[in-house]
């Protein structure tokens, strides 16, 4: 069960986030302001501890905490974000992960290895690391000799197409994963029971279970049908104003 979550506020300067998909237009900072607001209420309906971050202006995607930090059940891993706008984020993290480790289960993904958060999906004591753009072999071999040596495991994922692991695949709990693209046949995610995302609603394969419940993208009516159909309890939060920044449910939060 998830005890806490780390947010950060949106900045005024996320107008001018990384995008590959600029013809959604622009996020609107107003309505993400309180899209981020109905999702750390979301967050809190699931029992957790909310810990939210002042907005950073000189990070224009720096709401989305998930990349520059990975949290397990033993450690915390500061990553080296391989977007370059973006890589100053990890030292901007580091203070938020501090109050909940000590240096000694703190660890450090280091040059020339890169790795953002976005990559790693956990699975149990599993964690399986998209190799992207973002996230380089170097990255995955050391965070992989780092889930080892605190008893944990981790296996590589290549990517094909999309920006990052989380974007097409998510872990739901009870062997259950959200599956889309080019994860639907992937051979590493054989043994589980695959729920298929249709391509015209692929945005909403990344979802979050929170201790039972599932939070659902608003507006994706096949999927949030899937998940309350496999058994969950569902929440819809609306993240039209990060789509446009290639974010998503997941990025916007470490949930420990």
């Amino acid at each position: 069960m998830f005890k806490n979550c780390i947010v950060r506020r949106p900045c005024k300067a996320m107008v001018e986030g990384i995008t590959s998909a600029p013809e959604l237009g622009k996020p609107d900072y107003e309505l993400a302001l309180k899209q981020h607001d109905t999702y750390i209420e979301a967050l809190k309906k699931c029992g957790v501890e909310v810990t939210v971050l002042d907005a950073l202006e000189e990070y224009p995607d720096s709401c989305f905490v998930e990349d520059p930090a990975v949290i397990t059940s033993k450690c915390a891993i500061i990553t080296n974000p391989g977007a370059g706008t973006r890589n100053g984020e990890k030292a901007e993290i580091l203070p938020a992960i501090k109050k909940f480790f000590s240096d000694d289960q703190i660890e450090y993904i280091k040059e020339p290895g890169t790795l953002e958060g976005g990559d790693v999906m956990m699975v149990g004591d599993h964690f399986y690391v998209g190799r992207s753009a973002r996230t380089n072999e170097e990255g995955i071999k050391q965070f992989i000799a780092i889930l080892e040596k605190h008893g944990l495991t981790g296996s590589e994922v290549p990517l094909e197409k999309v920006l990052h692991l989380k974007t097409g695949v998510n872990y739901i709990e009870n062997n259950n994963m959200l599956v889309s693209g080019e994860f639907i046949d992937k051979p590493d995610f054989a043994k589980y029971n695959k729920i298929v995302i249709p391509d015209n609603e692929s945005y909403a394969a990344n979802c979050i279970w929170m201790n039972g419940t599932v939070i659902v993208p608003e507006g994706y009516a096949a999927v949030e049908k899937a998940v309350k159909d496999a058994g969950y309890e569902v929440i819809l939060v609306d993240t039209s104003e990060y789509r446009k920044l290639d974010g998503g449910l997941s990025c916007l939060s470490l949930r420990f």
